[in-house]
């Protein structure tokens, strides 16, 4: 899918590609040191999911646009995605030309949206007219998220506090506080909730 990608798009004369990734970690560490205008991000991505990578990168540099490149259409990626600042949402098996004016509609500092995804979008508005937001957007924080998702795809304890830099002890009471939150008593069940939040599809 990439090096498909990229050949259509060094085709194009006004984008250059400068890198690419097969990971969330590996996409924020490339974006610090090379400072893209625009990423292309799919969402579901193993160790750091595209939602919370494209918040932790408009973080770092809220001038980036990030458009999300996505085979899921469900609303909590969609919604997920442009709660989190991405730009653009498009389904995977968009047509090349439509990916190339969602790149020159972002880098003019405006929205795109694939027709398929503004439905989602409005409806998900009139929704929350009425309902209040209790996915784990709202109820978990951004660490307890990346938490949940590396425990989701397997990852032990030890390995978790590894890859965040932080203690054994530290990931254990995330462990503890998240569960407490979600009411739930296993990593089974803690599994089962990040597939159904868009948090990991586990199929990456």
């Amino acid at each position: 899918m990439r090096e498909g990608l990229r050949s259509l798009l060094t085709n194009e004369p006004d984008i250059e590609v400068i890198a690419e990734a097969e990971s969330g970690m590996s996409t924020l560490k490339l974006v610090q040191e090379t400072s893209p205008d625009i990423v292309i991000m799919d969402v579901a991505m193993t160790d750091l999911n595209g939602i919370e990578a494209t918040h932790k990168i408009l973080t770092i540099n809220p001038d980036i646009k990030v458009i999300a490149l996505s085979m899921y259409t469900d609303k909590r990626f969609v919604m997920g995605m442009l709660r989190a600042g991405a730009s653009a949402y498009l389904p995977k098996d968009c047509a090349f030309e439509e990916l190339a004016q969602a790149i020159h509609t972002v880098a003019a500092n405006k929205t795109y949206l694939s027709s398929s995804i503004v439905d989602i979008v409005v409806k998900d508005y009139f929704h929350h007219l009425e309902d209040p937001d209790t996915s784990a957007f709202s109820v978990l924080t951004s660490r307890e998220r990346e938490v949940l998702q590396l425990l989701a795809e397997g990852k032990a304890i030890r390995e978790v506090a590894g890859l965040l830099s932080l203690s054994v002890k530290t990931i254990e009471t995330y462990r503890q506080q998240i569960m407490a939150k979600l009411g739930v008593h296993g990593i089974a069940e803690l599994t089962k909730y990040a597939v159904r939040e868009g948090l990991t599809s586990l199929e990456t």
